[in-house]
């Protein structure tokens, strides 16, 4: 295949207007963020193909997590190569996970946790000109130094471009620190432009093709820190959260050590994740240990049967018990499923009993890390917590698992 420009037409009116002044831009740090469903993602896949057409850039699509990819990022890049009918100018290898243009260029989507295969990277044909990183909240300072050393050589002539798309969840976040901080941005700034730099803050006004109930949903949220972030795109400011007993470790190599397990699910289909959460627990010293989990939506009960198995084995793993026809057909297909006995009162008795352990996460299991960031006890209208204190219900798909999980350790604390 030889590396031209592949030329082909497309209307402006396939963009967002307020992406369009970005589809060339060469910074070589360049940050979309904001609030939910503002078409950043959209964007930068639009962006991406058209750069492949181009003949000059390869792209490194990163993630924290490999299992996430499929479902997000490489699905918006071939949702535009399919709507704009260009099918037949693009391979997709599945198995390798690269979507290969005419031309002999690639967007080659990786994940920071397959450590292998971010050893050998490199594009087919000339190097990797750009690295995109989808939800750039999951990655480390570690993780952009690490990829950027694999654009090294190439055309001296053409920009190499790191890029970051994701909704702003803290401000103690090094993506903060490390980019925004040093130039004063202010909360409300959407824009900000120096040779070096680019930042673009989008939130649901700037995508056209928002329904009005995604509007009205996100309008209608109730709790400031989450209407600050996922409705308008500022970053967050958390106050009074529930759990500062944890941190982040690379487990991987202590699996073989753990063999006290507790395994908890909770059920999902749509909006919602089915999840699964995989732990060892040292009494002895009151530590949890979360090394492995799910978070996957549109899973139905043979699927999700085959994910247990494939976690735990012939493991236990304790569901909730809201949906006990589901449990039934966990077992069917062969999963070893219990439901939770809950109880009342059991919300606050097993995040209190959580509270006093210290609680370690694998660097791999993102979506408990950010449950955990996130996890705050509801407030009266003058921000005071309630009494009793109680839970927001949000965000909570791996942390009520961890409740369930847990649930025959807790006996004798609730009995106090």
């Amino acid at each position: 295949m030889s590396e031209t420009v592949v030329p082909i037409e497309v209307s402006r009116a396939m963009f967002n207007e307020v992406y369009i002044p970005y589809l060339e831009a060469q910074q070589p740090i360049q940050i979309y963020y904001g609030g939910s469903t503002s078409g950043k993602s959209v964007f930068l896949a639009q962006r991406l193909v058209l750069d492949l057409l181009s003949g000059d850039r390869n792209y490194l699509v990163a993630r924290a997590v490999a299992r996430y990819l499929t479902k997000s990022v490489w699905a918006e890049v071939e949702s535009v190569i399919n709507t704009w009918g260009l099918q037949s100018l693009f391979r997709f290898r599945y198995s390798r996970k690269i979507i290969e243009c005419v031309n002999g260029r690639e967007a080659i989507f990786i994940g920071l946790d397959d450590t292998e295969k971010l050893k050998s990277i490199r594009a087919s044909h000339g190097a990797i000109t750009d690295i995109w990183f989808e939800e750039a909240t999951e990655a480390t300072l570690d993780n952009l130094k690490t990829l950027q050393k694999r654009m090294r050589g190439g055309d001296a002539d053409v920009v190499k471009r790191v890029t970051f798309s994701f909704n702003p969840i803290l401000q103690q976040h090094w993506l903060f620190k490390e980019f925004f901080e040093p130039i004063g941005w202010a909360e409300d700034q959407t824009v900000f432009n120096s040779p070096e730099l680019v930042i673009l803050k989008t939130w649901h006004i700037h995508n056209r093709w928002n329904t009005p109930q995604d509007i009205q949903a996100l309008l209608d949220e109730t709790d400031e820190y989450f209407k600050a972030v996922y409705t308008y795109g500022n970053w967050g400011v958390l106050g009074d959260v529930i759990f500062k007993n944890w941190k982040i470790k690379d487990l991987s190599g202590m699996h073989d050590q753990f063999t006290n397990h507790r395994n908890g699910g909770d059920f999902g289909f749509g909006k919602d994740p089915a999840t699964i959460v995989v732990t060892h627990y040292d009494r002895a010293k009151k530590i949890i240990y979360v090394y492995n989990e799910m978070y996957e939506q549109g899973l139905t009960n043979d699927l999700l049967a085959i994910r247990q198995t494939g976690m735990v084995g012939k493991g236990m793993v304790v569901w909730d018990s809201a949906e006990p026809k589901s449990i039934a057909e966990l077992v069917k297909y062969g999963a070893n499923a219990v439901g939770a006995v809950k109880g009342k009162d059991s919300v606050r008795h097993g995040i209190q009993w959580l509270q006093q352990h210290t609680i370690i996460v694998d660097t791999n299991c993102i979506q408990m890390q950010n449950e955990l960031r996130q996890a705050q006890w509801k407030k009266d209208k003058y921000g005071e917590t309630i009494s009793p204190p109680t839970p927001i219900d949000k965000n909570n798909h791996l942390i009520d698992p961890l409740r369930y999980a847990y649930e025959g350790d807790m006996n004798s604390f609730w009995l106090i």
